[in-house]
């Protein structure tokens, strides 16, 4: 697999990258040394994908296959738009291939998202606002989608337990998003970060997903407490 010969790889900082540290404090020079000895960042950069997160939906997809083409996909939280680069890929829906069905790629976030071949990005847009709905609904084929991707997270504050609570509400509202635009059968990738709640945020989850399962993907780093549910066979609640 491509994710264990980047293992294998050992990264020696360059003397112009040490130079940069000098200058910097404590903190960020122990960011930008993680960032300098880690294989997923060199390698997102060779492959120009815009942030070292391809390479968990890259490997969660090599294993269960969610992103096919002709899928329709929305990408919540999209910015900097690494997912959706490989959404647009596995779907074709920059119709490289033209002997393969043309999938669709919807990007969402509160930030701007730099445009990208292949997506239709919402820029400046809040997930759970109705109006949000509706222009998805407008975009999608027949309105609706097979796959929900979420990495998106609040700004960390430092208090791991809020934190993790915020998001366990995020990865809620996307149960919601889903009643409106998920196909049944369809399936929802979502990060959380591990604590109390994660059990809570399972049920309900499975409350409406036949199939739920947790996964740690080899880049996610392995003092991070982000996990990530994947839910399979969406049903519609009953009213």
């Amino acid at each position: 697999m491509w994710w264990l010969s980047f293992q294998r790889r050992a990264f020696h900082s360059s003397l112009r990258s040490l130079k940069k540290l000098k200058g910097k404090t404590p903190a960020e020079q122990r960011w930008m040394l993680r960032q300098l000895k880690d294989p997923y960042v060199k390698a997102s950069h060779a492959q120009n994908f815009r942030c070292r997160s391809a390479f968990k939906l890259l490997e969660i997809d090599d294993k269960f296959r969610l992103l096919q083409p002709g899928r329709s996909v929305v990408d919540c939280g999209a910015a900097p738009g690494a997912w959706s680069q490989v959404a647009v890929q596995r779907v074709n829906s920059a119709r490289t291939d033209p002997e393969l069905p043309f999938g669709t790629v919807v990007g969402i976030d509160l930030l701007n998202i730099p445009p990208l071949d292949g997506a239709h990005f919402l820029s400046n847009h809040d997930v759970t606002d109705p109006a949000t709905h509706a222009k998805l609904r407008g975009l999608l084929p027949g309105g609706q989608a097979h796959v929900i991707l979420s990495d998106m997270a609040p700004n960390a504050s430092g208090f791991r337990e809020m934190d993790h609570e915020k998001l366990v509400t995020m990865c809620v509202t996307l149960i919601d998003l889903a009643e409106k635009i998920l196909q049944p059968g369809g399936s929802l990738l979502c990060k959380y970060w591990d604590g109390i709640l994660a059990h809570k945020l399972q049920e309900k989850l499975s409350s409406v997903f036949s199939s739920v399962q947790t996964l740690k993907p080899h880049a996610s780093r392995k003092d991070s407490a982000e996990r990530y549910f994947f839910a399979r066979m969406y049903r519609k609640p009953v009213k």
